[in-house]
């Protein structure tokens, strides 16, 4: 027994270890929610954290409870903030569809942090009540659709639009330095009109800006919260003006734009800011995923390939060929973009799951949210530190590949016309020559006519 102190709740006593700081509702949903190994994320934690404080300072200025109560909660907030305190969220994310039960494990811990300062027993309650104080003017149900927002929103300027950000950027430098190598394109898997190394490399660049774009402007609505509607949206048991008045602090405690939704029956009742965060996400996935496949099928080989870049050697590639390199950092980027894809099904799944006042996939949709959102931005680094970066072009392997394709006969089109210059390309093909060799022996061209016309440099762009 002296492992284990007794908690109440209102169905009666609970035993709980002794040294942790979560009460009587954590530890009931710890025996009846033994599933999975997916912990609620460190994210909500601090968001509920920042949450509870601004709630703290709202209730205060709003006569609903005393300064020293205040304070109190106050600085147990900070305390959780500080990080230290993390086994202290023990709950799995697989629990009730609300969050009810992690809502009630911050209310614990926060109450018990302020036994703690203030030399009462743990467990007792005094002087901040889980409820009372600590939960006054909420509910789980617009305090953990809130935290969610705050989480998410966190996540994305901090680490994901950071990460993207410099990927663009390194993409960006790359196709600046490339801007004179010219190379065959390719379309189909087939060979096409030249461009240059850099010209291609600045699509990649554009894509992420694209994509920064489209984040920046789902956040919009990840900004709203639904904090103020307590229970159903209506605000029962808050003071007037609740809501507005700790969604203020928030914004302050965080330095961003976060507002009270303008319906909160639309903010509790449905998830659609974030399920459509989840699509910005999707589409941020498929543009990485292009970005690795290409740069994948460029750089295959390094004889037997196309070979036209050099990647990075950062591990040996095999157990039993020597000297084998794969282009590892590729695959890790499309497995994320293909995860982070199977997310987006279950955060539009759990969007659609409302009924009536709540949807109750609360844990779901974050969850998947937050996984998604940290594995495209520790994706996005490790691509650009370990492959972008060190990633170098193979000169003469371009060269070779420009030199013997067989579409620079597009050149001919404008003054031979289609047809004739299709004749070169398949005399050519046909009989493994250059097209100039082609051109000469169909009597089609001078060679000083073919050397003016055909010139991969000048097809990088309009006439």
């Amino acid at each position: 027994m002296d492992n284990f102190r007794i908690e109440q709740d209102a169905l009666g006593e609970v035993r709980v270890p002794a040294k942790k700081l979560w009460g009587a509702q954590t530890q009931r949903a710890l025996q009846n929610f033994v599933i999975g190994r997916e912990k609620m994320p460190p994210e909500m934690v601090e968001a509920y954290a920042l949450l509870k404080k601004a709630c703290a300072h709202a209730n205060a200025a709003l006569g609903q409870l005393d300064a020293e109560t205040a304070r109190l909660i106050e600085k147990a907030c900070d305390v959780i903030l500080s990080g230290d305190l993390f086994e202290n969220f023990p709950l799995p994310v697989w629990i009730s569809g609300s969050g009810t039960q992690f809502n009630m494990n911050v209310n614990e811990v926060i109450s018990n942090l302020c036994c703690r300062f203030s030399g009462t027993a743990l467990g007792s309650k005094t002087p901040v009540h889980p409820n009372d104080h600590a939960n006054r003017s909420q509910s789980s149900n617009d305090t953990f659709p809130s935290a969610m927002h705050i989480a998410a929103a966190l996540t994305a300027t901090r680490r994901l639009i950071p990460a993207v950000t410099d990927l663009r950027d390194s993409l960006a430098a790359k196709a600046h330095t490339w801007s004179e190598i010219v190379r065959i394109g390719r379309t189909h898997l087939q060979d096409a009109t030249p461009l240059t190394l850099g010209q291609e490399f600045s699509g990649f660049s554009a894509l992420l800006d694209d994509n920064l774009d489209r984040i920046n402007d789902a956040l919009k609505g990840v900004f709203r919260l639904a904090l103020g509607g307590t229970a159903v949206g209506t605000g029962v048991n808050a003071p007037k003006n609740f809501g507005e008045t700790a969604t203020m602090e928030l914004a302050a405690l965080t330095q961003h734009p976060f507002v009270t939704a303008p319906n909160t029956f639309a903010a509790q009742g449905s998830h659609d800011a974030l399920v459509h965060l989840s699509g910005v996400l999707r589409t941020l996935a498929g543009s990485l995923k292009k970005i690795a496949d290409d740069i994948r099928l460029e750089a295959c080989g390094p004889r037997a390939g196309l070979g036209e870049l050099s990647l990075p050697e950062n591990e040996p590639g095999s157990s039993i060929m020597p000297g084998k390199v794969n282009p590892t950092q590729t695959e890790v980027l499309t497995m994320i973009a293909m995860q982070v894809s199977a997310n987006d099904v279950a955060v539009g799944l759990g969007g659609a799951g409302g009924h009536l006042q709540m949807n109750a996939q609360k844990p779901l949709i974050i969850h998947n949210l937050l996984q998604s959102m940290i594995l495209l931005a520790d994706g996005c680094v490790s691509f650009r530190k370990n492959l972008v970066e060190g990633m170098q072009p193979n000169p003469q392997k371009i060269a070779k590949n420009v030199e013997r394709s067989l579409m620079l006969v597009t050149a001919l089109v404008p003054v031979l016309g289609y047809d004739k210059a299709a004749q070169i390309a398949h005399h050519a093909a046909a009989h493994d020559l250059s097209l100039r060799e082609a051109a000469l022996a169909l009597g089609l061209v001078s060679a000083e006519d073919f050397d003016k016309w055909v010139d991969a440099r000048k097809m990088i762009g309009p006439a």
